[in-house]
């Protein structure tokens, strides 16, 4: 028999992509903000002898589609190629998920109502006569709690009969949302009620997140205690990961050695040391920040923070969904640039693309760490300090970019955007380890694994090929010294950046093989001891710092700009703007350290 294919719309922040899971059992990624779904997802299930295709739409309030990814789903629905529409509505929010539902059974077709979180609507005191509600409507209603799997199953049984039956004719009204508001409240009004109280603790918390003055205090101290775990936890995966390894490459060389001593230096000095460093230094880290960055996600922390920088981000010319974004950039700046699609309004979006590499990501975080250690002689909560001091000042330059852009080369008005603020949810912890783990670590690992493979091959081509009686990087130092000591630091550093290119994780191991003499990538163990033996230290690991901070984004990120705004130009600013800001406050601090 063929396929039926099924329609799956409604609010953002209704539980929509984790239904979609619950049915088709995929790992869909569930956001819990607004707009965390801009492309349609597309999966499959079987059930009494069929083929289900299930079409996991953007989040819309409304067919009257505004923002893009309303658009995206409006446009779907109009094209009326499914065999059957499931409008999710919201147990704790009726009366404005009814509009959808309104409009969507005014367009004909199949219709069926799916009443998700009503688990939170109980503990809410809230209770919804779902047979009256049905009646009214005049469509079939399930209930369901799709993190619990409640009601899923029920939901595929009254798919499966709806679809044997045909389709009703229905004449459109063409009712406008104004009026479909009202008659949704009404509808709202007449099916629930209130059987208990809310429990108090959500609002008292609220009020504490949404405030001006503690909101940014909270946020700062949740950041400082996440890079702190970080930075504890990492440390001795770190090492053993780095002992399994070098107890590989002991093994791999002798299956190569019958091969050519070049062919072996490239395999394994190049190629295979490089992904090791990569993998070494990237693994341990996103492991911890990725699962604890997704418990707060799954909390509903995100959105609040967004709330929070609504107002600077508007300031600035930009849009608060930009604060969205950079949450993202932390992780991956390319995974940032991709996000900002989140953002409908073009100039804002292309602010928000051009900033995004302004914001470290993780690739950053261990010569962060490391700086950390240089300037305070310590490990632990001080370094951690340096680094949450660090995103702050990152995020106040991204602002100050907005700022400076906004009155510009992208001059225009702010828009406006309505995002609701989603309650307070219980992460589900074994989804937060997949979905992290998997989706999130996994993804960034493999995508710089696979730019270092090639990188690490060049790299050592560049240490063993000779001219002039010294090998590639050493002519490279030499000529880079001038620039790099007027920036406060050397040739050999400002080398391991640009060698850096392919993946930030790079840079800790290349600099090594600089500092050190060896043609090899090395263990970054005793990184700060090699650092204040090669006289960095004080103003110079300050330098460094702020270079790591603000430099030229990395290779993966250059080309998903391009990819997202298909313009050369406006890649060629995207790298030129923080490497710009860089240089600049490098010179700047150097000057000043200097005279003083």
């Amino acid at each position: 028999m063929d396929a039926v294919s099924v329609a799956l719309v409604g609010n953002p922040n209704v539980g929509k992509s984790t239904l979609f899971n619950a049915l088709t059992g995929l790992r869909q990624h569930t956001g819990n903000w607004p707009g965390k779904t801009v492309d349609a997802a597309v999966g499959s299930y079987r059930y009494r002898g069929r083929l289900w295709r299930l079409t996991d739409l953007p989040g819309l309030y409304s067919l009257q589609a505004r923002s893009g990814e309303e658009r995206v789903a409006a446009q779907f629905l109009r094209e009326g190629r499914f065999d059957c529409t499931v409008v999710v509505c919201d147990a704790t929010c009726l009366a404005r998920s009814l509009v959808l539902a309104l409009q969507a059974a005014e367009g004909g077709g199949r219709v069926i109502v799916c009443l998700n979180l009503c688990d939170e609507a109980a503990e809410r005191g809230i209770s919804t006569d779902a047979r009256t509600l049905g009646r009214l409507l005049g469509l079939p209603v399930v209930e369901t709690s799709a993190s619990r799997w409640e009601g899923v199953e029920a939901l595929r049984r009254r798919l499966s009969e709806l679809c044997e039956m045909p389709a009703p004719s229905r004449v459109p009204t063409h009712d406008s949302t104004e009026s479909a508001v009202r008659r949704a409240s009404e509808i709202a009004r007449q099916t629930q009620r209130r059987i208990g109280q809310e429990r108090s603790w959500r609002g008292r918390l609220d009020a504490l997140l949404l405030d001006r003055r503690a909101g940014y205090l909270v946020a700062f101290a949740l950041l400082l205690l996440v890079l702190w775990l970080t930075v504890w936890g990492a440390n001795y995966p770190g090492i053993v990961l780095e002992r399994l390894f070098s107890a590989l490459s002991a093994g791999l060389r002798g299956l190569l050695a019958p091969l050519p001593p070049w062919l072996t230096g490239i395999l394994l000095d190049g190629v295979y040391d490089t992904l090791a460093r990569v993998v070494t230094v990237m693994l341990p880290p996103m492991a911890i920040f990725f699962p604890l960055f997704t418990l707060l996600e799954d909390f509903g922390l995100l959105p609040r923070l967004a709330f929070l920088l609504d107002r600077p981000f508007e300031r600035c010319g930009a849009c608060g969904k930009q604060a969205l974004s950079c949450c993202m950039s932390l992780g991956c700046n390319a995974v940032g640039v991709t996000g900002c699609r989140i953002i409908d309004a073009p100039r804002e979006r292309l602010l928000a693309i051009l900033t995004c590499s302004l914001l470290p990501c993780n690739g950053r975080f261990p010569m962060l760490i490391v700086l950390g250690t240089v300037l305070f002689h310590a490990a632990g909560v001080l370094p951690a300090l340096l680094v949450a001091l660090c995103l702050t000042l990152s995020m106040a330059m991204v602002l100050a970019v907005c700022r400076l852009l906004s009155a510009t080369l992208l001059r225009g008005q702010p828009s406006s955007f309505v995002m609701e603020l989603p309650p307070f949810r219980r992460p589900r912890i074994a989804q937060v380890l997949i979905r992290s783990l998997l989706d999130r670590t996994v993804f960034v690992l493999s995508r710089a694994a696979a730019i270092a493979a090639p990188a690490g091959a060049l790299i050592w081509l560049c240490a063993h090929v000779n001219v002039a009686g010294n090998d590639l990087l050493t002519w490279g130092m030499r000529l880079l010294q001038p620039l790099g000591a007027l920036m406060g630091m050397s040739g050999a550093i400002l080398l391991a950046f640009i060698l850096g290119f392919p993946a930030n994780e790079l840079v800790l191991p290349v600099l090594i093989m600089l500092l050190t003499g060896a043609r090899t990538l090395g263990a970054d163990a005793g990184m700060p001891l090699l650092l204040a033996a090669h006289g960095v230290g004080g103003l110079s690991a300050v330098c460094m710092l702020l270079f790591c901070l603000f430099h030229w984004p990395c290779g993966t990120t250059v080309l998903t700009v391009y990819r997202e705004t298909g313009s050369l130009k406006w890649t060629a600013l995207s790298v030129l703007l923080p490497t710009a800001l860089g240089m600049g406050l490098c010179m700047l601090i150097h000057l000043i350290g200097s005279l003083i």
